[in-house]
């Protein structure tokens, strides 16, 4: 029997979190363990954005390194991990099932916010990936439904992942107050962790209307939505794994979620 692993989401913050040895990235060290190794992990980052759901196919996926202005050691990681075509298939049929055709893309590889925690998770690449990409345009009840398609994939030992960030307002980055968050800040965190923990999955994805400081917090969508693929893959029912903040406004909290099935 495979082993049935949960949904995750994880903040990925900046590139430098493979090499900053501060609370997030350990605790996505000690997760990779925690965990185990599944069969296969399907990861849904920030950073691809398509108008129409895409995958990647390629039977090796190149690092792709998607920033500028970091230290040179960065661009020199290479993170050498193999796709699969079977659960390519998987979640093609599993979509189509809603109405949805993926696109493959033979070509495309990891971008930095699906290697960087992947490689802290699982260091020795050795756990095929597959990366799905999302339509930002389309909002939160989109990705949740997105994810509940896709929790079937929990039963054959997949590990789906959503890694974006739970606050990302990069316009007031302050690094002088790394682990000091202002208030509006932790509100939102706080109120996303009381949300989650009481099932209320409407006013989550409702959260623009719902949550203190929402648009502040996220000025465009697309670094929370890979939290609502995850919530609809574990059918709502989640708890917080991780919580801390880097740059005084990125928090990097991480949650798991069980149910679902």
């Amino acid at each position: 029997m495979k082993t049935l692993f949960p949904a995750l989401f994880v903040s990925h913050g900046a590139p430098t979190l493979i090499l900053d040895d501060g609370p997030a990235h350990q605790f996505l060290k000690d997760l990779g363990k925690d965990l185990g190794k599944p069969e296969a992990i399907l990861i849904i980052s920030a950073h691809w954005e398509t108008a129409v759901p895409m995958i990647t196919g390629a039977a090796k996926l190149k690092t792709i390194h998607d920033f500028r202005g970091f230290p040179k050691e960065l661009y020199e990681i290479n993170y050498p991990v193999s796709g699969s075509a079977h659960l390519v298939r998987q979640a093609q049929q599993l979509l189509q099932g809603i109405g949805l055709e993926i696109q493959i893309d033979n070509n495309r590889g990891l971008d930095h916010g699906a290697w960087v925690p992947l490689s802290l998770m699982y260091p020795d690449a050795d756990v095929p990936v597959v990366q799905l990409s999302m339509q930002s345009q389309l909002g939160p009840a989109y990705h949740f439904a997105l994810g509940k398609a896709l929790s079937a994939l929990r039963q054959q030992g997949v590990l789906i992942i959503g890694a974006g960030s739970l606050t990302h307002n990069l316009r007031e980055l302050d690094p002088r107050i790394s682990a000091f968050p202002p208030d509006w800040v932790k509100d939102f965190s706080d109120w996303v962790n009381a949300a989650v923990y009481q099932g209320r999955i409407s006013d989550l994805i409702d959260y623009r209307q719902q949550a203190p400081h929402a648009a502040r917090n996220h000025p465009t969508e697309e670094h929370f939505l890979p939290f609502f693929v995850s919530l609809g893959v574990g059918g709502g029912k989640g708890n917080r794994l991780h919580s801390s903040y880097t740059y005084g406004v990125l928090a990097m909290d991480a949650y798991r979620f069980d149910g679902g099935l």
